[in-house]
C-alpha cells in the first residue's frame, strides 16, 4: 500500500497551497482505512486516498458536501481546497475544516437518547436536501441507498456458514420480511455509513458527521442500522420516532443489519469481533418493535 507520511503531505501542501505552507502537519490518532488524515495547523486536515479504490469516494464528498452542508443541522466535512496528483502521490486529494468532537465509538459523556434523537433530526434534514446533482446509489457506494436483495447471495452464503452458532429460520424470515418492499418514492440522499466511527460528538450531543464516501441518492434504509448496531430498549424507540419513517422502510433497515452481523460473523476469526456482531444479530432477532 501506498506510504502516505506527514511529509508527503506537507510537500504537497506547500506546492499547492502556499499560503498554508508554514502550517505544522500532523497525524490525527486515530486513522480510516480509506483515507488518511493529517491535521494542518489547528483549523484544518487534509484527506488523501490510500489507494486508487478509494479516490471516488473522496472525489464525490468534494463535490455532494457543499451540496448538503447548508440544509444540515450540524457541520459536515466541506473542502476548502481541492489537491490534485503530484510529487509522488498520484490520486486527488483535498483539505476540509477541522471538526471538533470526539467520535460516538470514543466519548464518554455521550447522552444516548439525546444522540438517537439528534442522528434522527439529521436523517430527517439529510432526506429533505435537494438532490439535483445526486449520485443514485450502486456500485460507488456499495449499493447502499440500493434494495437489500443486492446482497441475497452473501446473506444466503453466510448463513450456509453459520448454520451451526445461529438462528438460521429466524434469520431467514428477517431477510424475507426486508425484500416484502421496496422505496416508493423519488430517491432522497442517504449518507450509506451511518456508524460510531463517523459521528462525532460534543458535550454528549451531535456535533457533526463525517465520511461521506459512500452517499448518494435512493433508499434511505440503509442509514437506520445504528438503532441496532448501537440503540438499545427506548433509546431505538426514540431514533425511530424521529427518523420518521414507514414500518416498510425499516424491515428493510432491519434486513441491512442482518446482512452486516451475518457477513461479518462468517468470515471473521477474531471471537471479540465475533461476539460483537452476534449481540448485534440478537437485536435484530428479538426487536419488538419492527414487524
Amino acid at each position: 500500500m501506498l506510504e502516505i507520511t506527514a511529509d508527503l503531505t506537507l510537500s504537497l501542501i506547500r506546492d499547492q497551497f502556499p499560503e498554508w505552507g508554514d502550517l505544522p502537519v500532523r497525524p490525527v490518532e486515530r486513522q480510516g482505512w480509506d483515507n488518511r488524515t493529517f491535521r494542518l495547523g489547528d483549523e484544518m486536515v487534509v484527506r488523501l486516498p490510500s489507494a486508487e479504490g478509494y479516490m471516488a469516494g473522496v472525489e464525490k464528498e468534494d463535490r455532494c458536501l457543499p451540496l448538503l452542508s447548508p440544509h444540515l443541522p450540524v457541520p459536515v466535512p466541506v473542502p476548502v481546497g481541492v489537491g490534485r496528483p503530484a510529487a509522488g502521490y498520484p490520486f486527488p486529494w483535498s483539505v476540509r475544516r477541522w471538526l471538533p468532537g470526539a467520535t460516538v465509538e470514543a466519548a464518554v459523556d455521550v447522552e444516548r437518547t439525546v444522540l438517537a434523537r439528534d442522528l434522527g433530526d439529521f436523517l430527517v434534514a439529510l432526506r429533505k436536501a435537494p438532490t439535483e446533482r445526486g449520485p443514485v446509489g450502486g456500485r460507488h457506494s456499495c449499493f447502499r441507498g440500493c434494495h437489500p436483495s443486492a446482497y441475497g447471495d452473501e446473506v444466503e452464503h453466510a448463513l450456509d456458514v453459520l448454520q451451526d452458532s445461529v438462528d438460521v429460520g429466524a434469520c431467514q424470515a428477517v431477510w424475507a420480511a426486508a425484500l416484502t418492499s421496496a422505496w416508493p418514492s423519488a430517491p432522497v440522499w442517504f449518507h450509506g455509513d451511518v456508524a460510531v466511527g463517523n459521528l462525532l460528538t460534543t458535550a454528549g450531543r451531535l456535533s457533526a458527521v463525517i465520511d461521506f464516501g459512500t452517499c448518494g441518492i435512493g433508499d434511505p434504509a440503509c442509514d437506520l442500522v445504528m438503532a441496532w448496531t448501537y440503540f438499545t430498549g427506548e433509546e431505538r424507540q426514540v431514533f425511530r420516532q424521529a427518523a420518521g419513517l414507514a414500518d416498510d422502510v425499516w424491515r428493510r433497515a432491519r434486513g441491512w443489519a442482518l446482512w452486516k452481523s451475518l457477513v461479518t460473523m462468517a468470515g471473521l476469526p477474531d471471537p471479540e469481533l465475533k461476539g460483537f456482531h452476534g449481540r448485534v444479530l440478537t437485536e435484530v432477532l428479538n426487536d419488538p418493535i419492527v414487524r
